[in-house]
Order: structure tokens, then sequence, then C-alpha cells
């Protein structure tokens, strides 16, 4: 899965708004690690996904760079993003169940890490899913 799509397969995700200045994240090659632990009525084991991406100086002064793709459905409730992270708060409806998610990323250069927490009512119950993010720049590109 990709990073820009972090939070699973039928993810629920945040257009990240044009930032006025450069994340702190240094162009070259990105080895991200993410795990997600599901809580809900069934059990669901831990998932972790490790994902390798060349980011660009370029994508970085891209007006149109984000870490997390626009997905239909969903209200952002409130957002805020600078050259050291992002942190949003939004609501998604679809298929008679809402989830809000609530996330957010630190940009430290040659490392990031951030979290994102789903609370999904549905037909099916409440499932609570919490994602942590590590990623780190081990090259150039």
């Amino acid at each position: 899965m990709k990073m820009r799509s972090i939070v699973l397969a039928a993810a629920l995700t945040l257009p990240v708004a044009a930032m006025a200045e450069t994340p702190n994240i240094e162009p070259g090659e990105w080895e991200f690690v993410s795990v997600t632990q599901i809580k809900g009525d069934m059990e669901i084991p831990d998932r972790t996904e490790t994902e390798r991406q060349c980011i660009t100086q370029e994508e970085l002064e891209n007006d149109a760079f984000t870490f997390i793709e626009e997905e239909e459905g969903c209200e952002v409730l409130s957002q805020q993003a600078d050259a050291n992270g992002l942190s949003y708060s939004m609501v998604c409806r679809a298929e008679g169940g809402e989830a809000n998610i609530d996330g957010n990323m630190n940009f430290m250069g040659d490392r990031v890490e951030g979290s994102v927490d789903i609370l999904t009512q549905s037909p099916m119950g409440e499932i609570s899913m919490n994602t942590t993010i590590e990623g780190e720049r081990i090259g150039e590109c």
C-alpha cells in the first residue's frame, strides 16, 4: 500500500492544503513502516506494512505534494500544515457508516513520524483503528 494512502485499502483520507513552506523532509529514498491496530467486536491481528519510495526536491516544492490523498465522501473539520508537519480532523460517510479521523505527521528532516486514529460507526458495530507511521531517509534515489 502506498504511504500516500496510509489508512488501509479502503482508505478514508485527507487532501493536505498547499503548504506555505517546503516540508522539512530531505529528498531521497525513504522507507516507511506503518503498524495498524484494530479493535472491535472481532479480533483482528495487528498489521505491519513497509514501503520504500523516492521523494524528490521537485515534489517537495510542488503545491500539490501531500502524504495523503483525497477521498470522496469526506468532510474536513480542521487542518493545519507547516514545514514541520501536519494535523487534521475529518469525518467520512459511506454505505450507512461514519468514520471520524484524526491524524498528524511530524517532519524532522531525515525522519517522519505520525499517527492516524479512526473511529468507525457501522451497522456491524464500532471499530477503532490506530495506525502509527515511522519513516526514515535511507539514501539517494
